[in-house]
């Protein structure tokens, strides 16, 4: 049972104040968009831009569902082989570095801190485990990630715990557990402002 700091909802929101942008898919152009600071508004969760943002589209987020029936996050990546970290990792010997990966897990865990309405700039707090059993190649086509939320703590301090997967062209080849994400608010900033 979830307590009052422990829910999908900011407390004391409203619609008026919740995030207008909150649609169950996202576009590339919409991911651009919230690495600008301009989906979630000044001050809040950022995804990356080109290059670190590591996904092409959010397909499906939600504040339900999942495998802790608590939120989810699905989202691809289409491969190609002149993705620039092929060229440097390795010379001759290309694959998709897995830390880009786990850091994709953790973005997602963040924009979906940042689509619930809760305040603050996202940051990664670490993960419990992650396990590789196998690597993205350019001969992949497409990765999908997965994040399966665990606990959300909207208050004073804003968290999110999420399990996390990668799958290439519908292998499983990532686990990770216990994705920790907090979004913190700059000095002087105050609550949804």
């Amino acid at each position: 049972m979830a307590s009052a700091s422990d829910s999908n909802a900011p407390s004391g929101s409203t619609p008026s104040t919740a995030v207008p942008q909150r649609a169950s898919h996202y576009s590339y152009e919409e991911l651009l968009a919230c690495g600008r600071g301009e989906l979630f508004g000044a001050g809040n969760a950022q995804l990356p831009l080109p290059p670190m943002l590591m996904f092409d589209r959010i397909v499906s987020i939600g504040a339900e569902g999942g495998a802790h029936g608590k939120g989810h996050v699905l989202a691809e990546f289409d491969i190609r082989p002149d993705l620039w970290f092929f060229g440097c990792h390795f010379k001759n010997d290309p694959v998709m570095p897995g830390c880009l990966g786990l850091d994709a897990l953790w973005q997602l865990v963040g924009f979906h801190l940042g689509w619930l309405g809760a305040p603050g700039r996202g940051r990664a707090l670490g993960v419990g485990e992650v396990k590789f059993t196998d690597q993205v190649l350019p001969t992949v086509t497409k990765v999908v990630y997965g994040i399966d939320i665990r606990r959300v703590r909207l208050g004073k301090l804003v968290l999110g715990i999420a399990d996390g997967w990668l799958e290439a062209d519908g292998t499983r080849i990532y686990e990770a557990k216990d994705l920790r994400v907090a979004l913190f608010q700059a000095q002087g900033e105050a609550a949804g402002g």
